[in-house]
């Protein structure tokens, strides 16, 4: 039953999605929508962990609105939408004409179709997206608050250097300049232009979020009512959750976050399929699984249970930006990028497996060689 309260709505607008692929596009239509779901799916599982450890850090509200609000960004906004805005503005063509071509697969403007288009446009959705990530995945590796290890020989030089902290800045712009320079196949200045504006759109959200998140926190702590402050904080469980403004920008973050996972399989999914409403909806159905799987890690606790799952998503995220990085100029399949993420999250799950059961034994061993006081023996 807790499954289906989480997963429910995902269920059943599959079973709707697909059965209405199939009545207006034959069984070939519902085929490719279901292949295309799959493919997200598999494409954003390390989104899934990465989200989780944001959203549980949100208050209850906040968190159904990303299940609900949320779906509807991902699936509309980004699988649709955001589409057709990225190729009006490489393209150098109006909103409207970039619909119809969107809408009639086969029609040709400037001598490319509308997956034409968004192909000449993956040079920048690759560094936008490259380098929001990237960046996430270095101030995970440069936290020096970070307790928890996974590799240690790697991570702990990485967690003592972050005593500086802008030494994720200074190697994210490193690293957009050697993409510029050896990988932009001719697009150096388009690289460049989208990069920084990936750089600067983590920089802004990811900083909004932490003032407000602290501001929230000291309000909490002087005033000892953080519902009653903007930015506030909420305690569950123990665990502080944001509410109000910085929940917001916490949220804005999760959006942002979603849609440089997104570029990779909006891209990917033309050489699937021309139809950008089967697209969408393949893409869209993943998107919901995706954030249901979110709140599922959440609601269960995994993440605490399985300590080392976060590293592996992090990781999987570092070599997805690789991967765009290197897909400006040599085109890398979509299994490649899928089978990489689920490696590294598979084996930070075995690792945290024998973590947990490690644990568990040197517990038991140690209240084997605890001795009891008999019943009634005085001090």
């Amino acid at each position: 039953m807790h499954i289906l309260r989480i997963f429910g709505w995902s269920f059943a607008i599959t079973a709707v999605v697909i059965a209405g692929a199939g009545v207006l596009g034959g069984w070939h239509a519902a085929a490719i929508v279901t292949i295309l779901a799959v493919l997200e799916i598999s494409l954003s599982f390390d989104n899934a962990v990465i989200n989780a450890t944001i959203l549980g850090r949100m208050s209850p509200v906040w968190q159904r609105l990303f299940l609900t609000v949320g779906v509807l960004i991902a699936v509309f906004g980004m699988r649709l939408i955001f589409p057709i805005v990225v190729v009006a503005l490489t393209a150098h063509l109006g909103p409207v004409q970039v619909i119809d071509l969107a809408v009639n697969s086969d029609k040709v403007s400037d001598g490319f179709t509308y997956a034409g288009h968004l192909h000449n446009a993956h040079p920048a959705i690759a560094a936008f997206g490259g380098i929001f990530l990237f960046m996430i995945f270095l101030d995970f590796m440069f936290d020096p608050e970070r307790e928890v290890q996974w590799l240690r020989w790697i991570e702990e030089p990485l967690r003592k250097a972050g005593q500086l902290d802008v030494i994720p800045v200074v190697l994210g712009l490193v690293a957009l300049l050697v993409v510029g320079e050896a990988f932009s196949d001719g697009h150096t200045e388009q690289v460049l232009v989208a990069g920084l504006a990936g750089l600067a759109t983590y920089l802004g959200v990811r900083g909004l979020g932490e003032f407000f998140e602290a501001q929230g926190i000291g309000a909490d702590e002087e005033d000892g009512d953080a519902e009653a402050e903007p930015g506030a904080v909420a305690k569950r469980g123990g665990v502080v959750q944001a509410t109000g403004k910085a929940a917001f920008f916490l949220f804005l973050y999760l959006e942002v976050l979603d849609a440089s996972f997104s570029f990779d399989g909006v891209v990917g999914a033309f050489a699937i399929s021309q139809d950008i409403f089967v697209i969408a909806a393949g893409l869209g159905i993943g998107a919901m699984y995706i954030r249901s799987l979110t709140v599922y890690l959440v609601r269960r606790g995994t993440l605490s249970e399985y300590v080392f799952l976060e590293h592996g998503a992090h990781y999987a995220i570092g070599a997805l930006a690789i991967i765009l990085a290197v897909s400006i100029e040599t085109e890398v399949p979509e299994i490649v990028t899928g089978l990489i993420g689920v490696a590294f999250i598979g084996l930070a799950l075995l690792s945290s497996m024998r973590h947990r059961d490690a644990n568990r034994d040197e517990g038991d061993e140690a209240g084997e060689q605890e001795v009891p006081e008999p019943v009634g023996a005085k001090s």
